[in-house]
């Protein structure tokens, strides 16, 4: 089977593009209102060093995905635009990641699949292979007991000798 390898540089660009993707837009839609980055900032009170890092998509210069979330939220919302729109950029970036993680999972449930499989095919012919034996015993114990008593017994011809 071909092994899949992820690179964590990959997702980084995925989320950079993303951001940056959602920085472009934001940026267009403050500068066709004729807001500067200071002003925008003051209104939504967040750092403007933050405003610009989110229109630059600066990841490095912004807190956790969450708060980014949040505050792409409210400036969307302030700048009037359609925040649902710009939400699904941040979601689609993440359903691109899962899938990544989807398939990195099949991958290893696969191999533990194949593995378990070996394993149930070896355990299937161990237990045919005790279990004949131990019919094998089974049978020529009870054909022991049987034919013991038999084996005693004089024959009836030699009765029948024996009594003339």
């Amino acid at each position: 089977m071909k092994e899949i390898k992820t690179n964590p540089e990959d997702n980084t660009k995925k989320e950079e593009s993303s951001l940056k993707r959602i920085g472009n837009f934001i940026k267009e839609a403050r500068l066709s209102r004729d807001q500067s980055v200071e002003e925008l900032a003051s209104d939504l009170k967040i750092g403007s060093h933050q405003l610009k890092a989110i229109e630059e998509g600066n990841e490095e210069e912004l807190p956790e995905k969450v708060f980014i979330k949040a505050m792409v939220r409210r400036i969307s919302q302030k700048l009037k635009l359609d925040t649902e729109f710009i939400m699904n950029e941040f979601k689609s970036e993440r359903q691109e990641i899962k899938i990544e993680e989807i398939v990195e999972e099949v991958t290893k449930k696969t191999y533990k699949t194949r593995q378990s499989k070996d394993t149930t095919r070896i355990g299937f012919w161990i237990f045919i292979l005790i279990s004949g034996s131990l019919g094998l015993f089974a049978s020529s114990l009870i054909f022991n007991l049987f034919t013991e008593p038999f084996q005693n017994q004089t024959p009836k011809q030699e009765l029948i000798k024996n009594t003339k």
